[in-house]
């Protein structure tokens, strides 16, 4: 039996003779924070409102706790929880009114709990318009927590926040993890993906690019890794001849040499260094990011 809290196969949702998800397949276990990431366009959210049960699928299954979405509406709604990326309320409802709207449908007792939780208790008497836009994010995932789903979906969550109301909410995201809620990441933050998210899948138009770790995915990038060295005596610079490294440029007194293989080039240009009577102040290793290991398969590189 699976272990799968999400299992999407062979996922197809088109609008004319456009396929906007073609294939998509991906599994998310208990407790584990997955992200969907890719450019704009590439079906993240088609993906994301066909596993809500917002959009008919055209080919494919979809299984959320045990449940199908597209046929179990009322169920579901009781399981997951959603952030959507154009979240919105009317400008003149209040806090308070909000909850007790959301619960009301849920069919469970009004909760102030949630509100205190996201540091909004005090303001049930303020309008929606009269919030920050961090302080509305927060409020819509209060609601989408309602009902205790053991599924959150989060599109975009933290779009047009500033960094502080980024790291609140990552704190928040955190916190659910921990209770062991499965969470479904949609993002263009690749900053945020690599920090928040135990699995990936980059989707580049409708289809799963990649899959893996951001560990993994960064891992299997043909960029070089970089290693930036400051030594007391400046004794490496663009003349030297280091195996396995190829000199970079200098900055803000660090040589900065690019390599495929790490473990060779540190060893030989500690070895040069120790050759010139030199010694190390700082050397930092700098592995190719997430965001790096993105572009290159947006822009049509392929991956090892």
């Amino acid at each position: 039996m699976s272990d799968s809290v999400i299992s999407v196969k062979g996922l197809i949702k088109k609008y004319g003779a456009i396929s906007a998800v073609n294939g998509i397949s991906f599994s998310v276990k208990q407790g584990e924070i997955y992200g969907l990431l890719g450019p704009n366009g590439a079906g993240k959210t088609t993906t994301l409102e066909c596993l809500e049960g917002l959009r008919r699928i055209d080919g494919g299954n979809i299984i959320v706790a045990g449940c199908n979405p597209q046929k179990d509406k009322k169920k579901i709604r009781n399981i997951m929880g959603v952030q959507l990326q154009s979240s919105s309320l009317p400008d003149g409802i209040l806090v308070s009114e909000a909850m007790a709207l959301v619960c009301a449908w849920h069919e469970t007792k009004y909760r102030s709990d949630l509100l205190e939780c996201f540091g909004i208790e005090g303001m049930v008497k303020k309008k929606y318009h009269q919030l920050s836009t961090g302080q509305q994010r927060r409020l819509h995932l209060a609601l989408a927590l309602v009902c205790n789903p053991s599924v959150v979906v989060l599109d975009e969550p933290t779009a047009g926040l500033d960094v502080e109301g980024r790291a609140q909410l990552h704190n928040e995201i955190r916190k659910l993890k921990k209770q062991n809620v499965t969470m479904l990441l949609a993002t263009h933050d690749m900053a945020e993906a690599e920090g928040l998210c135990d699995q990936i899948s980059i989707v580049i138009k409708g289809t799963v690019a990649v899959t893996g770790t951001p560990f993994e995915v960064t891992a299997a990038s043909k960029r070089d890794t970089r290693i930036a060295i400051r030594t007391g005596r400046n004794s490496l610079s663009s003349n030297c001849k280091i195996e396995g490294a190829t000199f970079f440029k200098e900055k803000d007194c660090y040589s900065i040499w690019t390599c495929s293989d790490s473990a060779l080039a540190i060893g030989a240009l500690m070895q040069r260094v120790k050759e010139a009577n030199d010694f190390v102040i700082d050397l930092r290793v700098e592995r190719p990011s997430l965001e790096e290991s993105f572009l290159e398969l947006v822009s049509g590189g392929e991956m090892k």
